[in-house]
């Protein structure tokens, strides 16, 4: 196969990939930065009132304690550098071992 055309066809999976995920962070954000306030049908025009916002006070429930969040970070940390060794060796492995000049031979 020629090297030229396998290079195009990376080069065009790349951008098609890139195009991809521009549309999904667009999609996923744009539809909160367009939302429009309509009064309610029946109201005349006349803007009804929304109830006070919450406290800025309010206690918060839930979420995850710190610990988990650093077993969590360790652990992608572990398996990250695990599967670089492995892929390290991996690579290596294919490698052809390297020739031995004819100095050293004699």
């Amino acid at each position: 196969m020629n090297v030229f055309k396998l290079w195009r066809a990376r080069r065009l999976g790349g951008l098609l990939a890139g195009l991809g995920v521009l549309v999904a962070a667009l999609v996923a954000t744009g539809t909160a930065a367009l939302a429009v306030q309509v009064p309610p049908f029946g109201s005349g025009g006349v803007v009804v009132q929304q109830p006070p916002p919450p406290s800025p006070l309010a206690p918060v429930v839930g979420g995850m304690p710190g610990w988990q969040i650093t077993l969590i970070a360790v652990g992608a940390a572990l398996v990250a550098a695990v599967l670089a060794v492995v892929v390290d060796r991996a690579r290596s492995a294919r490698r052809r071992p390297a020739v031995a000049s004819a100095a050293s031979s004699v």
